[in-house]
């Protein structure tokens, strides 16, 4: 189906947009995706690679004896008995171990070799390949043949290899980084007893060719473009795994394969364990959820509501009424003993259980995708909340004095002020809100604000600052707020001074009557037009005369993050400003394409310090520079989520 069509299918999301009503400005939730590493370098062991920067032929070198390997080898293949496989016709000389000094580097030497490992680099041409100044493995350089290129067919073999690979297939080379690209030719060039594979690669490589190999044209690519590999060493593009067939996936979820990567029930309630016991329980390897064939969306959100935080517990304990799916109370006790329970005790929730959700999901009418596509965390909590739990809306707001609207989740729409180099969570909101002229009608237990971007590129601000405390006061309908000037009981509120920088710029200013009627006398300020507060009718006389008028604040719980399709979470574990994790569903992998994603949760105390620096100087630091963790939670923010320590008791 077009995307035109799958989003027609898709049932409304139910949030709050302050600009319009819709989905975000773009959309791709069919594109492929990256399901994780496909590999651990650090832990296999490594043969030497070798592989050809222009295939063509050189005179034979009369200073080594040794036989120059122009293809790579196996990875867990002997090197030394490779070598020996090539036919006689082969140049005789070996790559040194070290880069030959700069002089070796002339004309007069027609043959040169240097150590270097795949770093990307900007060509001059602005296109990005692979330098030649630092490969991970040895190569050997030569310079091109002058000899012409020869057209000549390639030898039929068998099309592909043990996993499938053929002419026209994805495929990419294990190293650090890996070589990707499309297999244009397999074969067996004259006197060579291995079958090669050639590789139309994505990235320019310095000594590639263009489809010759020794002078043969095998196919043709543009310059700096080909490589010519063993078959062996080929395996699928694992960043593709998603477009294998969907069922294969889904049973093989569910199948002995994921057996020991199986995860408690527990019927117990639990509430989640915080400060030391939570970190001990929580962190490692192999800890978080699992995730598998696009999940990461649903993996991040679910972590960042349950792991550490029990504000919406309620929604795995209210009994089934009549008007409840018939799936409720199923979807109901999956979350509660196989999702929610197991990861406050053991710290660890296996993939397996996650699809049994994923497809309960896909039982609600125009849900489709759930068990393969990628999806946004406001479709799940959408499909989970309102199909299928009939969660009571976390938010209620009214727009200008109309119907009270109620939706899940806020979604923050604006301009941009080019005045602000990185703006708070607390300013988003409120500027969002006195924008589009919005009030809390009730003060929400959980709010969860959605930044300004549109799609998964577009990012509205560099970098945002998550407010660990917001402060809500001003932004709720009926209820009693403090002068901005003197403190007194505000009665008047005037938009049109929001961005005076006379009187506290930036702030919501609401005033007493004395103070509205000051304010108001200024020649600029005299046609502003000020409405009166919304005040609670029995409002006891003595509580703002003595200075009692309540605040009204929330704490940041959880952050979630993505950075190209893949999204991540950041949830706090304790009071602590650096009390602080990160967690990956897909952080590391076991195995290939048919292996398993291994989820992991790390600390990641260095988010504390960068929460105290001035907003001046986080907007003046590089990203780049930014350590750890901390760079994609100030810059990837999806959603942020917020907790009302006093309202979570009644709601």
């Amino acid at each position: 189906l077009s995307e035109s069509v799958t989003q027609e299918r898709r049932p409304p999301k139910l949030a709050f947009m302050s600009r319009g009503v819709g989905d975000k400005g773009s959309s791709s939730h069919n594109k492929p995706k990256a399901t994780g590493s496909t590999s651990d370098p650090g832990n296999r062991n490594r043969s030497e690679l070798f592989y050809t920067l222009n295939g063509s032929s050189v005179d034979s070198q009369p200073q080594s004896k040794s036989k120059n390997t122009w293809y790579i080898d196996e990875v867990a293949e002997d090197p030394a008995k490779s070598l020996t496989e090539i036919s006689t016709d082969f140049d005789r000389s070996s790559p040194p171990l070290q880069p030959p000094p700069v002089n070796s580097l002339s004309t007069e030497n027609r043959f040169h070799s240097l150590p270097f490992s795949l770093t990307k680099m900007p060509n001059t041409n602005g296109s990005i390949g692979h330098s030649p100044l630092s490969l991970s493995a040895q190569s050997v350089m030569e310079e091109l043949n002058t000899a012409p290129v020869q057209e000549s067919p390639p030898l039929a073999m068998p099309p592909g290899n043990s996993h499938g690979l053929e002419v026209g297939s994805l495929a990419e080379v294990k190293e650090n980084p890996p070589f990707y690209g499309v297999i244009r030719w397999i074969g067996q060039p004259p006197g060579l007893n291995e079958v090669l594979a050639g590789l139309e690669l994505e990235d320019e490589c310095a000594g590639c060719t263009d489809g010759t190999f020794r002078g043969t044209r095998y196919f043709t690519c543009a310059l700096k473009k080909a490589l010519f590999v063993k078959l062996k060493s080929c395996r699928p593009d694992s960043r593709f795994a998603s477009l294998q067939p969907v069922s294969n996936q889904i049973e093989r979820c569910n199948s002995l394969a994921f057996g020991g990567y199986l995860s408690e029930v527990v019927e117990e309630n639990t509430p989640p364990k915080m400060e030391k016991e939570g970190l001990e329980i929580m962190i490692g390897k192999k800890k978080g959820i699992q995730g598998h064939y696009n999940s990461c969306y649903l993996d991040s959100t679910l972590f960042c509501l349950f792991a550490f935080s029990s504000v919406l517990d309620t929604v795995l304990l209210r009994p089934k009424e009549k008007n409840d799916v018939e799936y409720y109370s199923e979807t109901q006790e999956l979350l509660r003993t196989e999702i929610v329970n197991p990861l406050r005790i053991y710290g660890y929730v296996c993939a397996t259980k996650i699809m049994k959700l994923r497809k309960i999901l896909e039982k609600v009418e125009a849900a489709s995708g759930f068990t393969s596509e990628e999806k946004d965390p406001e479709e799940f909590l959408n499909i989970l909340f309102h199909h299928i739990l009939r969660v009571e809306p976390l938010l209620k707001i009214r727009s200008a004095g109309q119907k009270v609207q109620d939706c899940y989740f806020y979604q923050i729409f604006m301009e941009k002020n080019e005045k602000v180099g990185v703006p708070t969570i607390q300013q988003l909101l409120e500027w969002s809100f006195i924008n589009s002229n919005l009030k809390f009608a009730e003060a929400p237990s959980c709010l969860i604000i959605q930044m300004p971007r549109f799609g998964k590129d577009f990012k509205l601000f560099k970098k945002i600052f998550p407010s660990l405390e917001l402060n809500i006061t001003d932004l709720l309908e009926d209820t009693p707020r403090q002068c901005r000037i003197c403190g007194g009981l505000a009665m008047y509120e005037c938009r049109e001074c929001y961005d005076d920088p006379d009187i506290s710029a930036g702030k919501i200013k609401q005033f007493c009557k004395t103070c509205n009627t000051q304010v108001h006398l200024h020649p600029k300020r005299l046609n502003h037009k000020y409405n009166p507060v919304s005040l609670p009718k029995d409002l006891p006389d003595w509580d703002w005369r003595h200075g009692c008028i309540p605040c009204q604040k929330m704490e940041l719980f959880a952050v979630l993050c993505i950075e190209t399709s893949h999204y991540v979470a950041f949830v706090k574990y304790g009071k602590d400003d650096s009390a602080w994790l990160f967690f990956d569903s897909m952080a590391d992998r076991d195995g290939g394409q048919n292996g398993f994603n291994i989820p992991q949760v790390t600390p990641c105390p260095e988010v504390g310090e960068y929460l105290k620096m001035s907003l001046e100087d986080l907007h003046s630091l590089d990203s780049r520079r930014i350590q750890g963790c901390a760079r994609r939670l100030l810059c990837d923010a999806y959603m942020c989520m917020y907790q009302s320590p006093t309202m979570s008791l009644y709601k």
